[in-house]
């Protein structure tokens, strides 16, 4: 992929071609940040247990140190299975598919994107999606 300069205050815009390389080199740098912050945190986490951060004498002391660390590993796997979204979606990127729905090739739309930056669906379908989830975890 080529270098895209972008300057340091630029906003894709909706008046621009969409997903045009400007907008790729955007969202590229967002999912990028977004991956070395999770990145930062599992390490943080890491080194933390490698400490040995559970070894306290008091058991009620222990548990609750205990708890926090379950909690802390069930967000460090979510955010495990999000670093995967992410690859994908920079993948997505680097093949010129990013900010198509994946189920009606339509622009998923740059304020979605920008909120959530690793959309696969448009908001229509993703609000289909949910709704059929819904629908099924009902029966």
């Amino acid at each position: 992929m080529e270098k895209i300069e972008l300057p340091p205050d630029y906003r894709p815009c909706d008046s621009d071609e969409f997903m045009n390389p400007r907008q790729r080199e955007y969202f590229r740098r967002k999912l990028v940040a977004w991956r070395d912050e999770l990145l930062r945190g599992s390490t943080e986490t890491l080194g933390y247990l490698q400490a040995g951060g559970l070894q306290k004498p008091d058991i009620a002391d222990r548990a609750s140190l205990e708890t926090g660390t379950s909690i802390e590993l069930r967000t460090r796997d979510r955010e495990r299975k999000l670093l995967a979204k992410i690859d994908a979606t920079l993948r997505r990127i680097e093949d010129v598919t990013y900010g198509y729905c994946a189920e009606t090739n339509e622009p998923i739309g740059l304020r979605r994107l920008e909120a959530r930056p690793n959309a696969t669906l448009s908001l229509e379908a993703q609000e289909r999606h949910e709704r059929h989830e819904r629908v099924r975890r009902d029966d």
